[in-house]
């Protein structure tokens, strides 16, 4: 068995840094940890990937070719697709080694993820070559601290758990550089409460839009804290104990280890006329 995080999000979200801290993580704990890279637009990371999708196609490609003439975010798509269509080429770089633990660093190009089908035909692609594979949906928690934003946030990752039917991890990124105050008002979410969201909501302001909608908003609050069908994991990648939780998290979702023999130590039976 093989095992993948499929690392999502929108751009600028800090996936690649979440990819980097995990690496270092893993040499930590001595366990191989790699990388994929599959956003052909990456300009800069500071882990070194084992496969790199600008090998085979560059987004800058896409928009300099005289037919295609893609701007960048039909040329993202463009590139998933045109790697889907040449998954020989994944497939022979990614090897055959059991127990490979890998990331795969996608593009910040949100509609791969919420209803575009090239990501779920990947997710499948990795099933069949002998992959466990976990979604990680990561926000900047910046974007989350307050109830609108934080609803928004909410209903755009489960929109993406309903549409690559995987197992999900949904990660509230870049907690470090939230101020004290900021970092208050969001443990009122952490635990979501449709009370306290509406309350939110209203406290800064009733929209006409707001006013109109105050039923819906308060129905998908009440649906996602009466289901449990969202919850957000905070991560500080300067909290050594915050990047461990979320390894071990994500471990036993794609039962990582589960098929590996239990290690025992033989000792010497005591001689019992040496004992007390």
């Amino acid at each position: 068995m093989r095992y993948a995080q499929l690392v999502i999000g929108p751009a600028g979200s800090g996936k690649s840094t979440y990819c980097n801290a995990l690496v270092q993580q893993g040499v930590d704990l001595n366990r191989n940890i790699e990388v994929v890279n599959l956003d052909p637009a990456a300009e800069y990371f500071d882990y070194q990937p084992v496969v790199d999708i600008r090998e085979l196609i560059h987004v800058q490609d896409t928009m300099e070719d005289e037919e295609l003439h893609f701007g960048p975010n039909g040329g993202l798509v463009f590139c998933i697709e045109y790697l889907l269509e040449n998954s020989d080429w994944l497939h022979d770089k990614l090897g055959d080694q059991e127990d490979d633990y890998i990331l795969f660093d996608c593009p910040g190009q949100i509609e791969l993820y919420t209803h575009l089908t090239a990501m779920k035909k990947l997710v499948k692609q990795l099933q069949d070559w002998n992959f466990n594979v976990c979604s990680v949906f990561l926000v900047d928690v910046q974007f989350m601290t307050d109830g609108a934003k934080f609803l928004s946030g909410t209903m755009a990752a489960l929109t993406v758990m309903v549409n690559l039917e995987i197992p999900h991890v949904n990660i509230l990124s870049k907690m470090d550089l939230l101020s004290v105050g900021a970092r208050k008002r969001l443990d009122r979410f952490l635990d979501p409460d449709a009370h306290a969201i509406l309350g939110d909501i209203e406290l800064n302001g009733m929209s006409a839009f707001n006013e109109k909608h105050r039923n819906l908003t308060e129905t998908i609050g009440k649906l996602i804290e009466s289901y449990s069908l969202v919850r957000f994991i905070p991560l500080n990648l300067k909290d050594h104990e915050s990047i461990a939780d979320i390894l071990i998290t994500i471990d036993n979702v794609i039962q990582y280890g589960e098929d590996q023999d239990v290690r025992s130590k033989d000792y010497e039976e005591e001689d019992p006329e040496n004992s007390d």
